[in-house]
């Protein structure tokens, strides 16, 4: 069966099964039903997860999903093209308004394990994105993996295409309200991002950040690792 005809078949399959369950309230009974359906409808779900009726989902049979995660009214995860996918981890907490979103292809989402994401952040590809373990995400921040080109000032810039580099943030990272995180950084382990914030460049592990642009102003690295690198100076 060609690509484009077994995407549209299953997306229809999509639809017809979450209009069937969606608009069953957030009671016992509700969250049991759903977790049931989407069952059939998700590349992998492992044991029993949380999703709360308003959720929407798209290209659902590109999404693998881990036991607790939680996913919250409002929030919408749209993965439009056949190769895109993405790997939601065991226990990860996807808070209301919560926007993921590629249209490009072959691009890789990922949120490790205990990863709390807030109210209203926006993820988006087509470059691909791993975040980590245990990494908190405060509301309104943003998460965007690609950009437009704009060199040639005779074309209209929407024509003259995107570059994608893709984010890695590592595990047990922080990024405060409002922080903005652009196409081509790694944040390292265990980092700490300040509020507002705008990372263009990529941020050591353990580093504290803030500022537009983001720069690091001091270490978090543990004491033994401090007096070994000084001892090795």
């Amino acid at each position: 069966m060609p690509i484009k005809e077994s995407t549209r078949l299953m997306r229809i399959k999509e639809l017809l099964l979450t209009t069937c369950v969606d608009w069953i309230p957030t009671i016992a009974l509700g969250v049991l039903i759903r977790n049931i359906a989407y069952r059939f409808i998700f590349k992998k779900q492992e044991g029993s997860v949380y999703i709360q009726d308003g959720a929407e989902f798209i290209g659902a049979h590109n999404i693998e999903i881990g036991a607790g995660t939680s996913v919250s009214r409002g929030v919408r995860i749209a993965l439009r093209c056949a190769k895109n996918s993405m790997n939601l981890g065991s226990s990860v907490t996807l808070e209301h308004g919560v926007d993921i979103r590629s249209a490009g292809s072959d691009c890789s989402i990922e949120i490790g394990d205990r990863t709390f994401v807030g109210p209203y952040v926006c993820v988006t590809g087509p470059g691909n994105i791993k975040i980590g373990k245990d990494c908190m995400i405060a509301a309104h921040s943003a998460i965007a993996a690609n950009n437009h080109n704009f060199a040639d000032p005779t074309k209209k810039i929407n024509k003259q295409g995107i570059t994608r580099q893709g984010i890695a943030i590592g595990d047990d990272c922080w990024l405060g309200f409002g922080v903005k995180i652009l196409d081509g950084v790694t944040i390292g382990q265990g980092s700490v991002i300040g509020a507002g914030s705008v990372v263009t460049k990529s941020i050591p592990p353990y580093s504290i950040a803030v500022g537009v642009p983001a720069r690091v102003i001091r270490s978090r690295q543990p004491i033994e690792h401090d007096l070994t690198s000084l001892m090795a100076s």
